[in-house]
């Protein structure tokens, strides 16, 4: 198993890769040519789960249209994805933490209007959530979100404006507040005691996973259920994780970006790659990388991997993601409010 350093530089150097290509001018990524390349921009903590699903998505394409398809993959926080592909940064898709991240592009002409709707279970082939993971025999007694706030511990977790993983923990510990009865001023002061216990505000789920993991810093790390897997796994025992009793239920969505499929002639292959992850090989291979499929068939079968906790969903703490993120997270949010950089 490679350590999470060797896949980090691998990453990287994926990335550059990617965004090298898909920079180049008089690219040749046509249907005509038998050889297809597609860049799919996506999370932080999607790494290893598109290192598995392109390689089974090459294979099936070639046998289905006797074409040869190539993907070049991008990561980085969510919110900084969907910059960067407003931007140029030229994704055939997209594979981003929320729709707000993929609405983003829209509003700019890149995506269609309704694209939410044109693939199944509304664009989620998966779905996730925020859970904790801590250190060996979790010292500081952590279980749930209340007793992320004692004095003296140190929290793991990313700019909630610049990372899907950073505003879904936001929404999660606001939530855990306001659904047990709490009032909107409790959950203010539980967001800021908690962001007052953040030794580091990263950008990206994966700079907090090395923050917590390599550099050693913190207590206790607020990340998406697969990156806690990962983290543990890799760990070989020097970390825990623990399921919190209630967290939000994720939901990034997927979708090709019509104008750069269109002008680079790429739409059918970009199309097959994402329905490629409704089939069963693809709902299979989610699972093992611990994202919660989106087909009950295949949750059912790893029912042992993923434990029991309430999700709640975005319309139990605002009308909608948007209105979510413009309470919480934008300018003048409940956020800006309440830290203050160190």
């Amino acid at each position: 198993m490679k350590s999470i350093g060797s896949v980090l530089l691998s990453a990287l150097l994926v990335t550059a890769c990617s965004a090298s290509s898909a920079n180049t001018s008089g690219d040749s990524r046509t249907e005509g040519a038998r050889s297809i390349e597609l860049l799919n921009v996506s999370y932080d903590a999607t790494r290893e789960l598109w290192r598995d699903i392109n390689a089974n998505f090459i294979s099936s394409y070639k046998k289905q249209t006797g074409n040869n398809v190539s993907i070049k993959q991008s990561h980085a926080g969510s919110s900084t994805q969907a910059r960067a592909v407003i931007d140029g940064l030229e994704a055939d898709v997209v594979t981003i933490a929320s729709v707000i991240d993929a609405d983003a592009i829209r509003q700019k002409g890149l995506i269609k209007n309704g694209w939410i709707d044109r693939l199944p279970q509304r664009s989620l082939p998966y779905y996730s959530t925020i859970v904790f993971v801590v250190r060996k025999g979790n010292p500081k007694g952590i279980k749930d979100w209340t007793d992320l706030v004692k004095p003296g511990i140190q929290i793991i977790t990313p700019n909630p404006k610049t990372s899907g993983n950073g505003y879904l923990s936001f929404f999660s510990a606001w939530g855990s507040v306001v659904l047990r009865g709490g009032s909107r001023e409790d959950a203010i002061n539980f967001i800021t005691k908690l962001y007052k216990q953040v030794p580091v505000l990263d950008s990206g789920a994966r700079a907090a996973t090395t923050t917590f993991v390599q550099r050693g810093i913190g207590d206790v790390h607020l990340a998406w259920e697969n990156e806690a897997h990962f983290e543990v796994r890799e760990a070989k025992g020097e970390l825990e994780l623990v399921y919190p009793p209630i967290s939000i239920r994720a939901e990034p969505h997927v979708t090709v970006v019509d104008a750069n499929v269109d002008r680079r002639n790429t739409r059918a292959a970009a199309e097959a790659y994402l329905n490629y992850l409704y089939t069963d090989d693809a709902q299979d291979t989610i699972a093992k990388h611990y994202y919660r499929p989106s087909n009950e068939v295949f949750l059912k079968k790893h029912a042992a991997t993923f434990s029991e906790m309430r999700f709640f969903n975005i319309t139990e703490i605002a009308k909608d993601y948007f209105d979510a993120h413009k309470q919480f997270i934008a300018e003048g949010g409940v956020f800006d409010s309440i830290y203050k950089p160190k």
